[in-house]
């Protein structure tokens, strides 16, 4: 049986969603992050040694790193279905969102996320507006600039496809959702992105998404 050992509010909500796509069998053990760091519970580091979330037990397999869990998931359980042709456009375009997802699309918005945490944090008076006055810049000069950049080039890509690989849903669809809907929860994904946009409302119908919420319990963005 596949164990999921989900965080609440992260990136294992994805791999929630992707087995309900496979209609793969499996089991939650739900773990809460820390009301003060927000950081997951030293119970994970159990599962594996960083104790990070999404990692997944299936008997004596441990897999950790959404990518990762997505690949063996779908390329074994799952039989190859989510997965364009190999050999196929389609197919050279999935495996570049699977990458793309965590590889370049995520890592400014953990810096937005660390930055906006930053500028929140109770600091001595006389030097907040020093720490708020270098978070300001890093995110409007650098952060804020890659993440448009990122949301322009993602919202070509998606002219005349419906889905990320192409004409069909996939797995990259999922590893894109965790960084697109960062974006929208204060990163600058709007109205102004009607393509993704209305990709956003799409994945959020599927059936399979819901019974993932439904699942994994309630899910917001941390921010």
């Amino acid at each position: 049986m596949i164990t999921v050992h989900h965080l609440e509010n992260s990136r294992s909500q994805r791999v929630l969603w992707l087995l309900e796509e496979l209609g793969l069998p499996y089991e939650v053990v739900r773990y809460a992050r820390d009301p003060v760091t927000m950081l997951a519970p030293p119970a994970l580091k159990k599962v594996h040694p960083l104790g990070k979330s999404p990692v997944i037990t299936d008997g004596r397999i441990t897999v950790a790193e959404t990518g990762a869990i997505v690949e063996y998931l779908v390329d074994g359980p799952g039989e190859g279905r989510l997965k364009p042709a190999a050999g196929s456009a389609e197919h050279r375009r999935y495996v570049y969102w699977q990458h793309f997802a965590e590889g370049s699309a995520m890592p400014p918005l953990v810096m937005k996320l660390v930055f906006d945490q930053i500028r929140k944090a109770p600091v001595p008076f006389l030097i907040k507006p020093i720490v708020r006055g270098i978070a300001d810049k890093v995110v409007d000069r650098f952060v804020q600039p890659n993440i448009a950049a990122q949301l322009r080039f993602l919202e070509d890509e998606m002219e005349g496809r419906p889905w990320f690989a192409g004409r069909s849903f996939s797995a990259a669809d999922i590893m894109m959702s965790f960084p697109l809907e960062a974006a929208a929860a204060g990163a600058g994904l709007d109205e102004r992105f009607p393509r993704l946009m209305d990709w956003l409302q799409r994945i959020h119908a599927r059936p399979a998404y819901h019974r993932a919420l439904q699942t994994g319990g309630p899910y917001r963005i941390i921010g």
